[in-house]
């Protein structure tokens, strides 16, 4: 989530090729590419049909908000940072948790800190099978994502053993722990790796393919030994990311480190493979001034400076009812800002951006947007690390 801010605007150095070895890499002018502007208000005719509903108060450092798919809509289980995953039905949190797995989980001090339990993530078929999925740093800061069951007679608590542990990676550092789980319409679970902290990813771990610190992973859960792949590389710290359950397409939203914020969109059949680029760039601009060639890289759709906010919070594609003119825009916020934003990804371009702050949040009080989430019918949710919880829903 939160990272560190600088005030520097970035700008590319163009150096006369002549004057270095023909062997590195040379500054590419088609990279000076300026500050982009923040997206125009979305029109009042469509802005004047939706809000934010207050739907409770009652939670503690949540960062996510997650249904179960294929359920009857009416629960939804709210993951809380300090390792307690709790039930929401419509504005009513229940009493006791469905998981507590506080006593294996570290969590920094600081209440925006980056450890804890992260992601959540049900089986496509946990309404026959029970198995759903945690993420969280253990009490060595490391990473573990590992299987666990509901309880077969209460379905609204969970079994407390461990049934498997699918993933292990250290963490060389206390942030960049991404965390967000997923599961892709090829019935796999998805893990994104951020870069293993520290700041600038000082060893290099997003483009190093000797770790899987700074890659998208995959993982066949179904197999009786689960092989973790890694099918991207070059993310810095990718704080949510989601399938569009209509396309099967990704949006990836992934933290920067001094001067920009970004999103980028892989469409469906063509998820593996990518080098999205950390830390030779950040965003669609060479790191550090220094040069780069921009080809082997995928670049990212939307980017904004950090004069528009530090750690952006990335959402889901509308595919609701309540608001059918929503249909397809993707919602993205940020931490530190709590800007509101959508867009739609037509024949790989992005169109419809919009600006919905004064629309959802016309008196500013948003604050630390730590995720979103979205129901069985693909209504929208706002999560804040303040407390609140909100839902998207038609005036």
């Amino acid at each position: 989530m939160l990272t560190s801010v600088a005030t520097l605007f970035l700008t590319l150095a163009l150096a006369d090729p002549a004057a270095k070895p023909q062997n590195k890499p040379q500054p590419n002018p088609a990279l000076n590419i300026p500050k982009p502007s923040p997206p125009p208000k979305v029109p009042a005719a469509l802005a004047n049909k939706a809000k934010l509903s207050l739907l409770t108060r009652d939670t503690n450092e949540a960062v996510g908000l997650v249904a179960v798919p294929g359920e009857k809509p009416g629960r939804l289980f709210i993951v809380e940072k300090r390792g307690v995953i709790r039930i929401l039905r419509g504005t009513a949190v229940n009493p006791t948790p469905f998981l507590d797995v506080s006593a294996r989980v570290k969590v920094e001090k600081r209440d925006n800190g980056e450890q804890g339990l992260l992601g959540l993530a049900f089986h496509p078929q946990y309404a026959r099978n029970g198995f759903f999925y945690i993420n969280y740093t253990d009490l060595k800061g490391d990473t573990r994502v590992v299987e666990m069951h509901a309880d077969k007679i209460n379905p609204n608590r969970a079994e407390s053993t461990i049934d498997r542990e699918l993933l292990f990676v250290h963490q060389p550092y206390a942030n960049h722990n991404a965390g967000n789980l997923a599961f892709g319409p090829d019935g796999k679970l998805y893990v994104l790796m951020g870069d293993g902290g520290a700041a600038k990813d000082p060893h290099g771990n997003g483009q190093n393919p000797d770790t899987r610190l700074g890659k998208a992973l995959r993982i066949d859960v179904q197999a009786a030994t689960p092989v973790v792949e890694v099918i991207a590389k070059g993310l810095r710290n990718p704080w949510r990311y989601s399938f569009d359950h209509k396309t099967g397409d990704v949006y990836i939203a992934d933290v920067g480190q001094d001067i920009y914020e970004w999103i980028h969109f892989l469409p469906a059949g063509n998820l593996t493979g990518h080098n999205l680029g950390w830390n030779i760039r950040e965003g669609l601009h060479c790191f550090q001034d220094k040069p780069c060639d921009p080809a082997p890289f995928k670049p990212p759709v939307i980017e904004y400076p950090h004069s528009e906010g530090c750690s952006i919070t990335g959402g889901y594609v509308y595919r609701g009812k309540a608001l059918p003119e929503l249909d397809g825009a993707y919602f993205f916020t940020d931490y530190c800002t709590a800007i509101l934003r959508s867009f739609r990804m037509k024949g790989g371009k992005v169109t419809d951006s919009w600006d919905w702050k004064d629309a959802l949040d016309p008196d500013a009080k948003l604050a630390r947007l730590a995720a979103w989430g979205e129901d069985q019918d693909g209504e929208l949710y706002l999560v804040s690390h303040e407390g609140p919880i909100y839902k998207l829903e038609r005036r």
